[in-house]
């Protein structure tokens, strides 16, 4: 009886002591790290750009060191007086991506990246490491923070951009925090701009599993203003002044809308309650695009808002590959000898962890060759899903219990 009493006390107290590590480790304030990423083809640098704080921390406080996917870059936190990880996150980069184009080849870029951590009350030294399509690390940064460093500025204290709650969780302390930010919109076309964010929150929670779950998030719309309506096409010669400077053509792509301006982008969301951020575009031009952990942006004018808006997001938020291809745009990121971090594709080389529970279980899950921007070589769980067509009306299974599994691991 007493090892039973022993053993519950035991138990309680590594319980407690788990509940406890945030506010041991941690002040509630986020501290912002700006990054420039640089190179070519075969070369990567990473350079500290600037640091920032702003008040309350509105990430993740629980399982701390742990990651819900690999990405292609990770971040992590430790104390710098006992080396103990004390912060870990994953995350993609457009500077990666556009390493695998032609364009790489021939000349050197820098990208701009925003990385939001949790402000540590002593010393810590952050490891910032990028990795390679072969799932190599291929640079890697080591910076000593001090949080008592005065030249750490200070943001979001004052003149916080204008913001409406469109959705509220059940449970702030254990929930998943997206902002709608508005690009595009000018002052008086604001109006729009929320009515557009009500319908992506609309959008978004009519798929499964967000709409089971929708009461784990927390929603706001940021009335970010430009001087300037509508979007930068430069296909067509048209450039806009915007809050975001926000383009197609991303890689001469025309259908591929991004932003490069990350710095800005968070500084419009200074001391507002996000971590995951929706761009919001004011056109009727079909495009769009999804980083993991950084942004998800998308025409909210065009007739395919909805599935493009929850296809990005299954991107920026569950680090879900694109599952379509074709033979003349074919991108070579993925090696076919090396199995993908991402959990709805498979290269067959170490397919475990993935859908096999799927397998058996429903007689359409197997493995439907073409995905990842090649159309042999690379395999996906089902015949069509929201990450292969826009016309497929849910999320498949595999997808489905990879996205549950990023929401339980927020929230649970």
């Amino acid at each position: 009886m007493k090892k039973i009493l022993f053993c519950i006390a035991f138990a309680f107290t590594c319980l407690c002591v788990n509940a406890q590590d945030f506010d041991n480790w941690f002040e509630d304030k986020t501290l912002r790290l700006d990054y420039i990423f640089s190179g070519n083809d075969h070369e990567q640098h990473i350079s500290v750009d600037e640091l920032c704080q702003s008040p309350r921390w509105y990430g993740k406080r629980q399982r701390l060191s742990e990651l819900p996917m690999e990405g292609n870059g990770q971040i992590t936190m430790r104390d710098h007086a006992t080396g103990e990880v004390i912060y870990r996150n994953s995350f993609s980069t457009l500077f990666q991506e556009w390493q695998t184009y032609p364009e790489a080849k021939k000349l050197n870029k820098s990208f701009e990246n925003v990385f939001l951590v949790p402000m540590p009350k002593r010393p810590a030294d952050i490891t910032l490491d990028l990795r390679n399509n072969r799932r190599q690390v291929s640079s890697s940064l080591t910076h000593e923070i001090d949080p008592n460093d005065i030249l750490i500025r200070h943001i979001g204290e004052r003149s916080v951009t204008p913001y409406v709650t469109l959705q509220k969780a059940a449970d702030t302390t254990r929930c998943i925090r997206i902002a709608f930010v508005a690009e595009g919109y000018t002052k008086t076309e604001m109006p729009r701009f929320l009515e557009d964010a009500r319908r992506a929150t609309g959008f978004l929670f009519s798929y499964e599993p967000f709409k089971s779950s929708k009461n784990k998030f927390n929603i706001v719309a940021v009335e970010s203003p430009s001087k300037e309506s509508g979007v930068s096409i430069p296909d067509k010669g048209i450039w806009k002044n915007t809050a975001l400077l926000s383009n197609y053509d991303t890689f001469y792509s025309d259908r591929y809308l991004t932003t490069l301006h990350l710095k800005t982008l968070h500084d419009w969301l200074a001391g507002i309650p996000y971590e995951h951020i929706i761009v919001l575009v004011n056109t009727d031009r079909y495009g769009g695009g999804g980083v993991l952990n950084s942004y998800d942006l998308c025409a909210a004018h065009h007739p395919t808002f909805r599935p493009v808006l929850v296809h990005e997001f299954g991107h920026s938020f569950a680090g879900l590959a694109d599952e379509y291809a074709y033979e003349q745009e074919q991108i070579p990121l993925y090696p076919h000898d090396v199995e993908p971090w991402e959990k709805n594709i498979t290269t067959k080389v170490d397919f475990k962890g993935k859908w096999e529970n799927l397998i058996g279980k429903d007689p359409k899950a197997g493995f439907y060759e073409g995905a990842g921007y090649s159309t042999k070589g690379i395999y996906r769980a089902y015949a069509d899903c929201r990450m292969r067509t826009n016309e497929n009306p849910e999320f498949c299974p595999a997808c489905k219990q990879t996205i549950q599994g990023v929401i339980d691991f927020y929230t649970k």
